[in-house]
């Protein structure tokens, strides 16, 4: 898919009720490859038009769906899930060619993932209580409305599937749209719900800009729900759009997540661990254990230990099967990497590995050095903010004490790693963590489990039974 501007594929069409429609708005959004800065394809820009045209036709949709029953869903639903898993590969190619995910992460995890999040809402809905007997009343969890998704560029498909699949198992008609940078694997998931036989209106897609269509679409008053998941910055704006009209809203935010190493752990494990986690997707991960945390008196330990784990990620060609880490997603958001880098020297920072130069042999792409940053204090920058690249900052702390202090001391609270002697003492460590998912020892990511911050980084839980419940709302029938 390494295509020029002359041979790129040209789409004017949005999804909407039911059908593939030429955009009502003017204007388009080049779709770039990351690793050779060429245009892929250009999708429409839709604004309020296009935005206005799906939620039409979600709202006329919605009494229907919401009426139907969990079999009618199930149908329809599993049809969508099979699909996800036949076009794996097709799917894994998409998000190399505008993401620039390295081809087996592509596969494992864009892929992949969105096949099992799809498989467990399935089982979700096959057992879900939505009448419930409480006393001499029957409280009944209905379907809250007309939802509004929009989802980020980083893990695109996966976030698609997280919001649309338990919005529509749930009973609730969507439209969804699409971070700009990568509206092609939402394309590809638009064909499969429209070969899965969904009723017209039930899903509806529009791509655009942030600035045109979400806004549009987030203060639309048609719009019963909002599921956003992005920047802080632009999550409080979502908030107060939604607030004022009385929606529902759901924000999976920013993260800073501390990896607490206490003594007593397996040090070279959790080191290790810990660079697999940040330089995956190329830092590009809210939930990244963007901050090591060590005793000073093993801090140095950890320092060669994570040099030595990062030799192993050298950037390149992200459709080569043996590239571990490939370039970021834009121009702009390789600037910005560097520039929390160079910051972060400034402000005194060691610099281990990697770097804000561009890396050798790869002056075309939107490459990043992956990054080591040690002598990081708390205060600084590169501590507290979201870098969203492949940059660790490495910090020591005194005692437990001390470190529950720095792992708690930034606005977000998303995910962490906690590592110790035994699981007991790394949970209970855990349980003074304000953030809302903590891996004990390298536990693996589970998705029934549900997924949201604390603090900063957001509103309300994806995933699982949390999930589901982020889009039913409940009525009490007193006997």
């Amino acid at each position: 898919m390494q295509q020029d501007a002359e041979h790129s594929t040209q789409y004017g069409d949005q999804y909407i009720d039911g059908e593939w429609r030429p955009s009502l708005d003017a204007g388009s959004i080049p779709v770039l490859n990351p690793a050779t800065e060429q245009v892929l394809a250009t999708v429409p820009a839709g604004g309020t038009a296009d935005v206005a045209a799906a939620v039409a036709a979600a709202r006329r949709a919605a009494r229907g769906w919401a009426a139907t029953s969990r079999e009618e869903r199930l149908g329809p639903l599993t049809r969508l899930r099979d699909g996800l898993a036949g076009c794996q590969e097709e799917i894994a190619a998409t998000v190399v060619a505008e993401l620039g995910a390295p081809v087996g992460f592509a596969t494992a995890v864009h892929a992949g993932l969105p096949v099992a999040v799809a498989g467990s809402y399935l089982a979700l809905l096959a057992d879900y209580p939505f009448e419930e007997r409480i006393g001499n009343s029957v409280v009944l969890a209905e379907p809250a409305g007309v939802v509004a998704a929009i989802t980020p560029w980083n893990y695109p498909l996966h976030q698609i599937v997280a919001k649309v699949v338990p919005a529509l198992a749930a009973g609730c008609p969507v439209v969804l749209k699409p971070a700009e940078d990568t509206p092609l694997v939402a394309r590809l998931f638009a064909r499969l719900v429209d070969e899965a036989g969904f009723p017209a209106g039930v899903f509806n897609l529009v791509t655009g800009t942030g600035a045109a269509a979400g806004t549009a679409l987030v203060g639309h008053p048609e719009v019963d729900v909002v599921s956003f998941t992005g920047s802080t910055a632009v999550g409080r704006t979502v908030a107060e759009t939604a607030g004022r009209g009385i929606k529902r809203v759901a924000l999976e935010l920013g993260g800073k997540s501390a990896n607490v190493v206490l003594p007593g752990a397996d040090l070279a494990r959790a080191v290790n661990v810990n660079i697999a986690n940040v330089f995956a997707n190329s830092g590009q991960t809210c939930s990244a254990w963007t901050r090591l945390l060590v005793h000073q008196d093993q801090y140095e330990e950890a320092v060669a230990l994570a040099a030595k784990a990062a030799a192993k990620y050298v950037p390149g060609d992200p459709a080569d099967p043996r590239t571990r880490i490939g370039p970021v997603v834009s121009a702009r958001q390789r600037e910005r990497v560097r520039g929390y880098i160079t910051g972060a020297l400034a402000e005194g920072a060691r610099l281990v590995v990697g770097g804000a130069d561009a890396p050798a042999g790869l002056e075309t792409g939107f490459y990043v050095l992956p990054t080591i940053l040690a002598d990081v204090t708390n205060d600084m920058t590169v501590a507290q903010e979201e870098v969203f690249g492949p940059v660790l900052a490495v910090l020591a702390y005194r005692d437990e004490e001390h470190a529950a202090e720095l792992a708690n001391g930034t606005e977000y609270g998303l995910a962490g790693g906690v590592w110790a002697a035994d699981t007991a003492t790394a949970a209970a460590f855990a349980r003074r963590l304000d953030t809302g998912q903590v891996d004990l020892n390298g536990g693996r990511f589970n998705p029934l489990a549900p997924f949201g911050g604390y603090k900063n980084s957001g509103l309300g839980r994806e995933l699982g039974r949390h999930g589901l419940e982020e889009f039913l709302q409940h009525k009490s029938l007193q006997y």
